[in-house]
């Protein structure tokens, strides 16, 4: 049984939030379980909203020299899902038979595709599965 999963991007955002302690000490510890047990998978598409988001929306931004360590110690040893054709197929097939948004469709197929059976988000609907993969909120 895989012990895989995957985190979305709410996650590495909450992971450096100081204005909820409690949300960032759950997002730090699954990211840092996930690099150290090398459990986590990301996608290419996490690491593209994570790097946007924290370079211009955080109150402290990340310097681009501190963002190219963080990608090299963290993001990059989880990013096992790149954008391919075949992803992006099972992205509509699912969008269209779950009505999930493309975004949303996208993670949970990269999820599937990792061969993870936990998908962490706050933005999915907690306890949904799709197939052997379940949805967790880890802030509830």
């Amino acid at each position: 049984m895989s012990d895989k999963y995957f985190l979305d991007t709410d996650i590495f955002i909450y992971s450096f939030d100081l204005a909820n302690p409690r949300k960032a000490q759950i997002a730090e510890e699954l990211v840092t379980r996930g690099v150290g047990s090398k459990a986590a998978v990301i996608s290419y598409q996490v690491v593209q909203e994570f790097i946007n988001v924290s370079l211009r929306r955080f109150k402290a931004p990340i310097t681009v020299a501190e963002l190219e360590i963080y990608f090299s110690k963290v993001l990059l040893p989880m990013m096992t899902i790149t954008s391919s054709s075949g992803l992006f197929l099972e992205a509509l097939r699912l969008q269209g038979a779950n009505q999930l948004s493309w975004c949303d469709s996208l993670i949970v197929t990269a999820a599937i595709q990792g061969g993870c059976k936990v998908l962490y988000s706050e933005d999915l609907q907690h306890r949904r599965q799709f197939g052997n993969l379940v949805i967790q909120n880890p802030f509830l």
